[in-house]
């Protein structure tokens, strides 16, 4: 059964792609951004500001990753 799912997913893979490749052509860009104006703006407006841009926050995180 696992190997006829991996089979399917195998044949399916190929499609998929080519479906997400027509989809980023077929994209319209300036709509999908005028749909997103309102939510962004009111996150602009609602949200409380950040004391930083979490730059130095990365960089303690990265710092204590094992070398």
């Amino acid at each position: 059964m696992i190997r006829q799912w991996v089979e399917t997913w195998k044949g399916a893979g190929p499609k998929l792609e080519a479906i997400r490749h027509r989809e980023i052509r077929e994209a319209d860009n300036l709509k999908a951004l005028a749909l997103l104006e309102t939510a962004f703006n009111h996150a602009l407006r609602t949200a409380a500001p950040r004391p930083t841009s979490g730059l130095v926050e990365m960089q303690t995180w990265f710092a204590k990753l094992p070398k």
